[in-house]
């Protein structure tokens, strides 16, 4: 399986194969290991982005199901603490997933995340298109089983409240979805220092999402998620299609930010925050002990590999060593005659 990585301060994109090497005399008896490895591959992907999808909507869609009463009148005051917990069941869900799935298939569970890290370069345009209607059909699954799981009505659809119009509710998925995938792109997609813990705070911008929009349009940031409790119920509001504009124009806005960042070099403002001081330093001198050995007195001994152990470089200042062979000088501190310095090579 192979990922595109954006490394911080490098211009070209690096690519890790997953997998064991496979040899031409090799053959597993396995039918789906003699496939091409790029096929089977993208085949393992839509298979890790369909179960990854549908272990977070099965819990999210849960915690909603357990957390949603009775729906409370158009217009009244919210119950905020049926939205945090939806919010933390959502956010948690999110974090616990991407985390197992992160190293697997990228943890993306939302084909607006997909069609993101495919405009930015973190994911082929044949994978995206494979993932893309996996998530859809996890969605969907999902839903079927906790409304088959859980008693009473499915209570996890996404819906506008709160007096919230059509506009509104489509402006608030666009500049919600903008924020979480911008956040998966600067954490995830761009390697640094802390990508390991892209899942954590990826799962902390979803909560913070869900703690503004769910009221309001049910906070589904996701085609995936409101697409399955409708399916379920078949159920489909004449809105429906906010959840499907409004994520997919907020993840063109994240990534319309982020080449907009790349045009004008973005991490060369401040390439100081993916490094420590004593990383910079450790380096410095490592570097200086492998390509030079300094004579503080008499000069520097060039360690190329060209010229290791041959070239001499005095140092220009008078009263020092001429670069002159079996030439000898006085030192002027000490006033004793020295001869100069002789290479390994010749003193054997």
């Amino acid at each position: 399986m192979i990922f595109s990585k954006h490394n911080r301060g490098v211009s070209q994109m690096s690519e890790t194969t997953l997998g064991p090497p496979s040899s031409p005399g090799q053959r597993s008896q396995l039918p789906m290991l003699q496939m091409p490895d790029k096929f089977r591959y993208n085949l393992l992907c839509v298979f890790g982005e369909f179960v990854g999808t549908f272990m977070y909507l099965l819990f999210s869609f849960a915690g909603t199901q357990v957390s949603n009463t009775p729906m409370a009148p158009d217009g009244s005051p919210p119950n905020t603490s049926n939205l945090l917990y939806t919010s933390l069941c959502f956010g948690f869900s999110l974090t616990v997933n991407v985390w197992a799935f992160f190293r697997v298939t990228g943890g993306l569970f939302n084909p607006a995340v997909t069609l993101a890290l495919c405009l930015t370069g973190g994911m082929p345009a044949l994978r995206s298109l494979m993932v893309f209607p996996a998530q859809l059909v996890a969605g969907i699954a999902a839903a079927g089983v906790v409304s088959a799981m859980f008693p009473g009505e499915p209570n996890f659809k996404t819906r506008l409240g709160g007096g919230t119009s059509i506009a509104q509710g489509l402006f608030i998925e666009m500049f919600l979805t903008a924020q979480l995938v911008f956040v998966i792109i600067m954490l995830a997609v761009v390697k640094h220092k802390s990508t390991y813990l892209a899942p954590v705070g990826i799962g902390l911008a979803f909560f913070l999402c869900e703690l503004v929009g769910d009221y309001f349009t049910g906070g589904s940031l996701n085609p995936a998620r409101s697409l399955g409790p409708d399916v379920i119920n078949r159920q489909f509001p004449g809105y429906h299609w906010i959840y499907w504009v409004g994520p997919l124009l907020g993840s063109l806005l994240a990534s319309g930010f982020y080449h907009l960042l790349c045009f004008v070099r973005w991490e060369n403002i401040n390439p100081g925050q993916d490094y420590n001081e004593w990383e910079i330093k450790a380096r410095a001198d490592s570097a200086m002990s492998d390509n030079t050995m300094t004579d503080h007195v008499h000069g520097t001994y060039s360690r190329t590999p060209s010229s290791r152990g041959q070239t001499y470089q005095p140092p220009s200042s008078a009263g020092t060593y001429q670069d002159a062979p079996n030439a000898t000088t006085m030192d002027q501190d000490s006033q004793v005659p020295q001869k100069d310095p002789v290479s390994p090579e010749q003193q054997v």
